[in-house]
């Protein structure tokens, strides 16, 4: 039985602009299982952890939002249907603990996966992030895996997680006196004449960091190709997770279908909620480069001319054959209007689509600054506490 949300006025809700959400309206299942429903769309500063959840319940149909014709959703209206999904489904769940954990949600969640298991998470702080995903049933995962076969493979065993990843580089770092984070090809190496003397056990944790640095560097996008192939061998046909993965987490899905064993995510974008042929975007390749937006129907999209996304069949087939000189209005006076709006309409897809380019890359550049920022947090904390360490 679904949660359903009642036809509560919209302003009681929805409070201001920027916890409001809007609704997408897309088709979802395969065969006689194929219904209509309503996803949530992000814009670049949603809470993409809390967005997932509730995508995920929706797509299950666990969750639904009523009354149909509803075009916005906020934090508290989402909220009290998860609650009520919990209390219907787990009633064992203790539901205010879990409110209590829900805000955590908006903010972003402070993941710390290990480079072994494509569902290890080390939890940070009390875990209870962790705990709503198994509350609500949803398989958290990353492909941020290390190939056993790799180089790098020993040297993170060590380690295993991230977070321990950057301590043991900020260690490394404290040894050689600061030179290992700035570059370590100045570190001097065993044979050379200017060798610092290091202990067995130093020099191990240089080796050791400077094989992790690597595959950091690396990794970036925070999915390799064994954790993609190991992604796409293990997920069950019909399978919705949440993927973590640049910092960032999406709705995941697999076909049950024997005819596409593909891996897609929930394109969930707000500059793309008035465009039906851009629902899935499929995985190809670990940068995102190689990647093919699809829509309800996993067909590849084809967004009307291009510049025309949002509008009906008809009138985007209008506009298509004014730009190919095709289309000829009987009254002059209709024609001079159509090409006065088509011009007004180019223009404006225009203006979207570099703006969503812009807004892209400002986020793509603060997730790496806030990912920078939390390594040099670490790598300082790590200095600290060897030298608290110190036995005078």
């Amino acid at each position: 039985m679904a949660a359903q949300s009642q036809p509560v006025p919209q302003q009681e809700t929805d409070n201001s602009v920027s916890d409001v959400w809007y609704l997408k309206t897309i088709e979802f299942g395969e065969g006689d299982k194929r219904r209509t429903t309503k996803i949530i769309t992000q814009n670049f500063n949603g809470p993409c952890s809390f967005i997932a959840i509730c995508n995920i319940l929706i797509l299950r149909g666990a969750l639904e939002i009523l009354p149909p014709e509803r075009k916005t959703v906020s934090y508290e209206f989402l909220s009290q249907l998860i609650a009520e999904h919990l209390l219907i489904t787990c009633p064992d769940v203790d539901i205010s603990a879990a409110l209590e954990i829900m805000p955590c949600t908006q903010k972003g969640m402070d993941l710390n996966p290990l480079f072994t298991g494509a569902k290890s998470f080390r939890p940070n702080g009390t875990g209870g992030e962790l705990k709503l995903f198994e509350q609500v049933g949803i398989d958290l995962i990353h492909g941020w895996l290390v190939d056993p076969e790799s180089p790098e493979a020993e040297a993170i065993s060590h380690t295993e997680d991230y977070d321990s990843a950057v301590m043991l580089i900020a260690e490394a770092d404290h040894v050689t006196n600061g030179r290992f984070v700035v570059d370590d090809s100045d570190i001097p190496q065993a044979e050379s004449s200017k060798s610092p003397v290091y202990s067995d056990e130093e020099r191990a944790k240089i080796e050791n960091a400077t094989s992790i640095r690597r595959f950091l560097d690396n990794t970036q996008s925070q999915l390799t190709y064994h954790g993609l192939f190991h992604l796409a061998s293990t997920t069950k046909p019909g399978a919705l997770m949440a993927l973590f993965r640049n910092l960032h987490l999406s709705v995941l899905y697999k076909r049950d279908t024997p005819e596409d064993t593909s891996l897609y995510n929930l394109v969930t974008d707000y500059i793309f909620l008035n465009e039906p042929s851009i629902v899935w975007e499929r995985i190809e390749d670990v940068q995102g480069s190689m990647s093919t937006f699809v829509d309800s129907s996993f067909i590849k999209s084809s967004p009307a001319g291009g510049d025309f996304a949002g509008q009906t069949a008809e009138e985007a087939l209008r506009a298509a054959e004014m730009e190919q000189g095709e289309f000829y209005p009987s009254d002059p006076a209709d024609l001079a209007l159509a090409q006065q709006l088509q011009a007004e309409e180019q223009e404006g897809a225009r203006r979207e689509r570099e703006w969503y380019a812009r807004e892209k890359e400002r986020r793509r550049l603060e997730e790496v600054q806030k990912q920078q920022e939390k390594e040099d947090y670490k790598q300082r904390r790590g200095k600290k506490e060897k030298k608290e360490c110190i036995i005078m």
